[in-house]
């Protein structure tokens, strides 16, 4: 029977994955960020289709469904191995931490401005597609509309509280699968993360910024004034929570149970 590794060998084995994600070759890097973008509107579009067919019948139930549906998603980028934008943060901060005289932010620039760039390329790539007339469920335009339209009226102290948490969900499953092998531990935790993303709401950027992208396309006024504050909201709260908390905490953690040997 195997033992659960410790946080330091957690630790390390996150540096091992954040090595490789700053080594990939450019056009690997993008390549990966944007099948994560395109990747993970299939769960977006599941949560509106379930949500959609729910709701009339189980009312406000119908979220918890379109939540559940969500998660698939997550699992896909997880197990496909694609590169998005926040659930690279921990793996690759923690090896520029280990690395001796630099801190990498060169590195650290590159992989996180593309895999932004290129997440939401082929996101709205694929939410462009989705949404042509006819292409799915009739109600599912109307759950886009509507949960478009919720995001972008939020207040943005609680958007920014939302994507906090939602910075530190996403670190504590990068870190989590770091401590674990086996296939079907990481399809659990990625699924259960995506669903707890989408049941908070838990912001992460991408999400967000493709959610809305949904509801313009189905029709929801909503202007670019409106979506760049939002990105700019969500993406600093991510940061913060991120690596302001979850990331930074971990590293923290590792150097203390350092010292105690």
């Amino acid at each position: 029977m195997s033992t659960a590794p410790t946080p330091r060998e957690v630790y390390e084995r996150a540096a091992e994955e954040g090595d490789r994600r700053l080594n990939q070759s450019l056009l690997e890097l993008v390549a990966t960020a944007f099948i994560a973008g395109f990747t993970i509107t299939f769960g977006m579009a599941a949560l509106g289709i379930v949500e959609a067919n729910l709701k009339a019948e189980f009312g406000s139930l119908a979220h918890l469904g379109g939540a559940l549906a969500l998660g698939t998603g997550v699992v896909f980028l997880v197990i496909g191995r694609a590169e998005l934008f926040s659930e690279n943060f921990l793996d690759p901060a923690v090896r520029a931490v280990e690395a001796s005289g630099s801190y990498m932010v060169g590195a650290l620039f590159r992989l996180w401005s593309v895999t932004f760039v290129f997440n939401l390329v082929g996101g709205g790539l694929m939410v462009a597609i989705l949404t042509v007339e006819g292409a799915l469920p009739p109600g599912t335009e109307h759950v886009f509309r509507t949960t478009s339209s919720e995001i972008v009226s939020r207040g943005r102290w609680a958007e920014f509280a939302d994507a906090i948490s939602g910075g530190v969900l996403v670190t504590m499953l990068s870190f989590s699968l770091s401590a674990v092998e086996e296939s079907v531990s990481r399809i659990l935790l990625s699924y259960v993360v995506g669903v707890l993303l989408a049941l908070g709401p838990f912001s992460h950027v991408v999400v967000t910024v493709l959610h809305v992208l949904f509801g313009v396309r189905s029709g929801a006024p909503i202007g670019v004034a409106a979506i760049v504050e939002t990105t700019v909201v969500v993406t600093a709260g991510n940061l913060v929570g991120g690596l302001g908390i979850g990331t930074f905490t971990h590293v923290v953690q590792a150097r203390g149970s350092e010292e105690a040997e």
